[in-house]
């Protein structure tokens, strides 16, 4: 291993060969020549997701890996001046400028790799995409396989669920910082520094943090915010979050609840007894074989308890967001009726229990990984409500 090399977290080259051979089998499988893969520009970088899994690489721009059957992988980052550390990070061999335009510069790839039937896989912009199909003409057919190869993420090796659990490790140490910040006077957007103090200076990668406060008196807010406010904690308040902190973009996902130098009232004591009694339900429910038809087993007692969800109730999860997306049998937005779940799969299961007019909620849950014996979880953080302050 070279000077470089050692500057990076990398995975084994037995992992390597694991996934580009799980991406030719999927080319064989599809009838497809290759792939073009995107990940587009974003703080949050599991929007790269797709192109990490390929080349190792989490850029803060737009970015592309065009995989064939034969041949190997390419990267194209963008910008000029990301490049050289980009070749640095990636395990990929040939790194690349994207060019002035991306699409073209794709477009251009694969007419020299003479690839004719190819899949996009990412939210490929418009106009990426419009001057790669002029770049090449009618010598390139593409197709949309987006949900299909994520699929082939779903399944986590040995080395991968190795990564995660560290990933559940900073943000367990990002849910204790928050834990120890949360004081009467602090405002939301000041609990940010514990939050990060807790995990940066050990490597780890802000995925995201949301929260919500509220007095549990007069609660007027069920489910955590994107977009923290200066709003002072106060005694009395029940604090929701949901963090993602990763090691090397492999993130962990934490769901829990706070009240402040208060012990909960009525209300957030029953509101997080059925949360976390459906936690258990859906985590003993969710085995190899599984379907969501279980899941709604395992979690109507939220609606036959009167209460109901915002949020997602099961998802996959690592890198970033994958199927499936579950909700109750109450709520559902719509699921793949085909789903069944697979051992080695890591799903949040996170049942943000909240009350019908939306007023009060809290959160429970966290990152598992599917085994026959049900959904285990990899953090260690305590699941109880906890009373902070």
């Amino acid at each position: 291993m070279d000077a470089i090399e050692t500057l990076y977290p990398t995975f084994s080259d037995q992992e390597l060969r694991r996934r580009h051979d799980l991406v030719r089998s999927f080319l064989d499988d599809h009838e497809l020549d290759g792939l073009v893969v995107f990940g587009w520009s974003a703080q949050n970088r599991a929007a790269q997701a797709d192109v990490y899994y390929l080349s190792g690489y989490m850029g803060m721009r737009d970015n592309y890996v065009v995989f064939s059957r034969d041949g190997e992988p390419t990267l194209f980052a963008q910008s000029y001046n990301h490049v050289p550390n980009a070749a640095d990070v990636s395990f990929l061999d040939d790194v690349r400028w994207g060019g002035v335009d991306n699409g073209q510069t794709i477009g251009e790839e694969l007419l020299g790799r003479r690839l004719s039937r190819v899949g996009v896989v990412g939210w490929m912009p418009y106009q990426h995409h419009d001057s790669m199909r002029s770049a090449v003409g009618d010598a390139v057919a593409f197709q949309d396989v987006t949900p299909l190869f994520r699929r082939i993420r779903l399944r986590k090796s040995p080395e991968e669920l190795e990564w995660l659990e560290r990933g559940a490790a900073f943000t367990d140490a990002a849910l204790a910082g928050l834990r120890d910040a949360l004081v009467p006077g602090i405002k939301e957007s000041l609990l940010a520094e514990s939050i990060e103090a807790a995990y940066l200076g050990d490597g780890g990668l802000t995925g995201f943090y949301y929260l919500a406060s509220t007095p549990m008196s007069a609660p007027t807010r069920s489910v955590p915010a994107q977009v923290l406010s200066n709003r002072e904690i106060a005694a009395g308040d029940v604090v929701s979050c949901e963090i993602s902190i990763s090691y090397a973009g492999y993130a962990g996902q934490g769901l829990r609840t706070f009240t402040v130098s208060a012990a909960p009232t009525p209300q957030i004591a029953e509101l997080h007894d059925v949360a976390l009694d459906v936690y258990h339900r859906v985590a003993a429910a969710i085995r190899p074989g599984s379907t969501i038809e279980d899941v709604w087993n395992a979690s109507d007692s939220i609606a036959e308890s009167g209460f109901s969800i915002r949020d997602g109730l099961v998802h996959g999860f690592g890198i970033g967001l994958l199927p499936p997306s579950i909700r109750t049998r109450a709520t559902t937005h719509g699921v793949d009726d085909d789903w069944v779940f697979e051992a080695g799969e890591t799903i949040v299961i996170q049942p943000n229990v909240i009350t019908t007019d939306e007023t009060v909620g809290v959160q429970v849950g966290e990152l598992c990984v599917v085994t026959d014996e049900g959904a285990r979880s990899l953090h260690s953080f305590p699941m109880e409500l906890i009373r902070a302050g």
